[in-house]
């Protein structure tokens, strides 16, 4: 079949744009619900004070309700007894998630996240390490049988990365656990907005190279640097916030 790059490019960004917008706005309306609420969330993003009739109210509480073998128990450092949910609705996630992995070429987890968090009822610390685990093994099968095989990966560039993201990953992950679960939730859809802001203003330029709209060369590069903008100093402003989140508690957690 003829393929053609641009239009892959087209539709890759409309798809980020779809779920980033959707995800973003999604975790930001939770984000300031849970503020309103004046809920105290953990790190593990129980919130405290909450009556157990308030716990059982949702969608993660009618999938953990119904009773699919093979059941899978998991939280149970937060919950005598942990919380249950159904292999079935785990593995229909995880199907999500490796999906848009393969097309969007990412590990997901901005995907996993969410559904962890919001449709499973998964704590946010669990989230995130089950996430870190589970990258692994979904974004090292989509490399190898989609995109090592026919060539298309820069082996330099990911060395690279591998390197900075042995640190920043140690760093990230101790810094949750002295993090409240509402600010690592206020945080993560900070950072899906400002991702979803740069594919946003990423698409015009590609439209007008497609001759789907008619913007003067100007516009293009105002609107693209204006995307690119949004997203660094949004990212930016995250990563120093937890770079001194990290620095101002290094004594309690030498002491953990």
């Amino acid at each position: 079949y003829d393929y053609d790059p641009l239009l892959s490019e087209v539709f890759i960004s409309g798809v980020y744009v779809i779920l980033l917008g959707f995800l973003g706005f999604y975790s930001l309306t939770d984000f300031f619900k849970l503020k309103r609420a004046g809920g105290k969330v953990d790190s593990h993003g129980h919130v405290e004070g909450a009556s157990s009739h308030d716990q059982k109210k949702g969608l993660p509480a009618t999938l953990q309700g119904m009773n699919i073998p093979p059941m899978i128990t998991f939280d149970e450092d937060l919950y005598p007894g942990g919380k249950k949910i159904s292999g079935v609705f785990v593995a229909a996630c995880g199907a999500f998630v490796g999906l848009v992995a393969a097309i969007m070429g990412v590990g997901g987890g901005f995907i996993t996240f969410p559904a962890f968090v919001y449709v499973l009822g998964v704590s946010s610390f669990t989230t995130v390490g089950t996430d870190i685990l589970q990258i692994i093994f979904t974004a090292g099968f989509a490399a190898f049988t989609q995109y090592a095989l026919y060539g298309y990966i820069f082996y330099t560039l990911a060395m690279g990365m591998l390197l900075g993201s042995l640190i920043g990953i140690q760093i990230g992950a101790l810094t949750t656990k002295i993090v409240p679960g509402i600010y690592i939730r206020g945080f993560y859809a900070t950072a899906i907005l400002a991702g979803f802001a740069n594919r946003l203003f990423a698409l015009p330029p590609k439209l007008v190279k497609m001759k789907w709209v008619d913007l003067s060369p100007a516009m293009v590069s105002t609107i693209d640097m204006v995307g690119q903008w949004i997203f660094f100093i949004a990212v930016g402003i995250f990563g120093g916030w937890i770079i001194f989140t990290f620095l101002a508690n290094l004594g309690k957690l030498r002491e953990e």
